[in-house]
């Protein structure tokens, strides 16, 4: 698809043109992302204004050269619900000090801050870490959750899952950090492990 292949190249060719998705609060991703596209490649728009009235749903695959977005026009009464789902823009977790959980998400793990984020504007302390192109969202409020008592294997619990590139590498981070970790039970390279709120974590290792 033409219009595919464009705004791939044109609008969303790196973490920060799929990042942009996210940063204008005042509208959907889907949105955010026809305008840009239609601000970068407005000669291409005269055979693609259909797409203003269908959603926009984005996929990322992964090809040897690096990560290839496929954007596929899925009008809202095809989708099983006419709720037209996007993606999971964030997920969130409760910690008891925001500078301790930073120290683990941002200096440990190495995911940056999206300072765009409104976090003067709610009523409790928390950053937006990102991760590829959707959110983590620290919020340091208190934890209804037993901490004690939790599988000590984290694919039994409630767990996020991240995808990285080097399994070992992190094995290795954790190993000097001091973090425990299990292994994937199924064989796959991926590890579990648990923030210092007890939040389980998946790695699991992606090409």
């Amino acid at each position: 698809m033409a219009f595919a292949a464009a705004a791939a190249a044109a609008v969303l060719s790196s973490n920060q043109g799929r990042r942009s998705l996210h940063q204008n609060q005042s509208c959907h991703p889907r949105h955010a992302f026809f305008n840009e596209f239609q601000r970068s490649k407005p000669e291409l728009i005269k055979t693609c204004q259909p797409v203003q009235r269908q959603y926009l749903r984005l996929l990322m695959t992964k090809a040897s050269v690096g990560p290839t977005l496929i954007v596929e026009e899925q009008n809202a009464d095809e989708t099983k619900n006419g709720i037209g789902v996007v993606s999971i823009h964030h997920v969130g977790l409760l910690c008891e000090n925001l500078e301790k959980s930073l120290e683990f998400y941002q200096h440990l793990l190495g995911l940056e801050v999206n300072e765009a984020r409104p976090n003067d504007k709610l009523p409790y302390r928390g950053k937006w870490l990102w991760v590829g192109s959707e959110m983590i969202h620290l919020m340091e409020l208190p934890n209804p959750d037993p901490l004690s008592g939790r599988p000590e294997h984290g694919g039994r619990d409630r767990h996020t899952c991240i995808a990285i590139k080097n399994v070992n590498k992190l094995k290795s981070i954790f190993d000097k950090a001091g973090i425990p970790y299990t292994l994937s039970r199924s064989g796959r390279p991926a590890i579990f492990a648990r923030d210092p709120d007890g939040n389980a974590l998946e790695f699991t290792q992606v090409e």
